[in-house]
């Protein structure tokens, strides 16, 4: 697409593109906490508590592999198929969730829906690249930003609307009428990228190598979590298998990820694991609030999306924050404090689940879960960049994806083990909160622990280069595979 250098996001010829795009992150994100808010209503009409947790960390592991191929294939062949593909997936997993008549097939669509989620996000971000000038990425993706805010505002309360006025089901299947004209308005853009890309370009991405390795790794891992959430269903030997699986995890991610992120090692390595352990400590408490709110004091799905609209508004809040005093603010101090707030907020919730504080409490304390959030993330993203050099800059924005994706996961699947365990022992489910919230506050003390090293060496440092010959080597498998 020729560019006007006058032109912005909202002007042609960018004006659909632009509005198509973010359509569809909006949509993503609009799913994403709409869930959130009514599983609890679903778990009951479907008799899937044991399922619950999978229905959450299932999308999160098969988005994995969907960021791996996606990437690839736009590598490849250009963004246009892994696009389409990416969306029809997502569209598909949405009509099997809105159909489903049971939790595994509920499960099974949101397992579809995770696999072309992941890939539509890797796939969007490469269309940015090939169909805006360098000029206007910084638009699109402040953009973006907005759109992911926007469902975590309004999303939650409507879901709940819509669960109480007719039925959990058209919280699903009415986002699949909206998918298409989103795809639709991208449309001419990617014919105009693709008529734009020379003989050169086209014969360089068809030598480029399928990565297999990384792909063999990333499906891997989401088997493992697969397999971490199903173990509950083996009576006995649960422990064990959810052991192994673990393992199996934390093995298959090392070549996904910096070399010394597993032993949070100084600097990168560090800072990509803080990621994991951050989203592995909000994700892992947030998906029960919404269910501590049913089941404890009998709200309604709506009220109890408020909550998760409330954090999603502190996050929102605290990210323009903390923007705002530049190097007064440093990103080491930045991080710190989110974990300890996120730490507070989750001991807060423990708290109230255990001594039968009103919910008001809870509800006032996941605020600075929110919040913290907000003050971390943005600057995790930012370090990961500095922390790179230009020829690892892809492989360590990718780790911080996947470790992000992989810690929401792990940690859902290790929480719904506890929360099945202890509601089968224990005479209601006041317990089995407690033992979810118990277990991502110890997630959240090692998060607090790790945050000291994320400051590290310059991007010229040994992180860098170890990550760049984590990247090198992996590529080299690929070949030979």
């Amino acid at each position: 697409m020729s560019d006007d250098a006058t032109a912005g996001i909202l002007q042609r010829p960018y004006l659909l593109a632009t509005a198509g795009a973010c359509a569809l992150v909006f949509l993503a994100a609009f799913e994403s906490m709409a869930v959130t808010t009514i599983m609890p209503l679903v778990s009951r009409e479907l008799d899937g508590a044991g399922l619950y947790a999978l229905a959450f960390a299932g999308p999160l592991a098969t988005g994995v592999i969907g960021m791996v191929v996606a990437g690839n294939w736009a590598d490849r062949r250009g963004p246009a198929a892994p696009l389409y593909a990416s969306v029809a997936l997502f569209a598909a997993g949405l009509l099997i969730a809105g159909t489903a008549v049971s939790m595994p097939m509920l499960v099974a669509g949101r397992l579809v829906q995770g696999l072309g989620g992941g890939a539509m996000t890797v796939a969007l971000y490469v269309v940015i690249a090939r169909v805006y000038p360098a000029r206007l990425h910084a638009q699109v993706f402040a953009a973006f930003s907005a759109a992911w805010v926007i469902p975590s505002m309004i999303g939650p309360f409507a879901a709940g609307v819509v669960a109480q006025l007719s039925s959990w089901h058209w919280v699903f299947l009415g986002v699949v009428g909206l998918v298409v004209p989103a795809l639709a308005m991208i449309l001419p853009a990617m014919r105009g990228m693709r008529s734009a890309r020379g003989p050169g370009e086209a014969s360089e991405a068809a030598v480029a190598p399928w990565a297999i390795g990384r792909m063999g790794w990333a499906a891997l891992a989401a088997l493992a979590v697969l397999g971490l959430n199903l173990s509950g269903q083996v009576p006995g030997v649960a422990w064990v298998i959810a052991a192994v699986a673990l393992a199996v995890a934390m093995l298959a991610v090392r070549p996904l990820v910096p070399r010394g992120t597993l032993r949070a090692h100084r600097g990168l390595p560090s800072v990509i694991l803080m990621r994991g352990f951050a989203s592995a400590a909000f994700f892992g408490a947030e998906v029960y609030v919404p269910y501590l709110l049913t089941d404890r004091y009998s709200f309604t799905p709506a009220f109890a999306g408020l909550a998760l609209t409330g954090s999603a508004l502190a996050w929102a809040g605290a990210s323009a924050v903390q923007g705002r005093p530049g190097s007064r603010l440093g990103s080491p101090l930045a991080v710190r404090i989110g974990s300890a707030l996120v730490l507070g907020a989750i001991a807060v919730l423990l708290v109230t689940t255990v001594s039968g504080w009103p919910a008001g409490v809870a509800i006032a304390g996941w605020l600075f879960a929110g919040a913290g959030m907000g003050l971390m993330y943005p600057r995790l993203s930012v370090m990961t960049l500095a922390l790179s050099t230009p020829e690892d800059q892809g492989f360590n924005s990718s780790a911080m994806s996947i470790a992000d994706s992989l810690g929401g996961a792990l940690s859902l699947a290790v929480t719904g083990l506890v929360f099945s365990a202890m509601t089968t022992a224990a005479a209601s489910f006041a317990a089995s909160f407690s033992g979810v919230f118990a277990l991502t506050a110890g997630i959240a003390v090692i998060g607090l622990l790790i945050a000291p090293r994320i400051a590290g060496r310059p991007s010229s440092g040994a992180e860098s280069v170890r990550g760049a010959e984590a990247r090198r080597a992996s590529e080299a498998d690929d070949v030979r595979a």
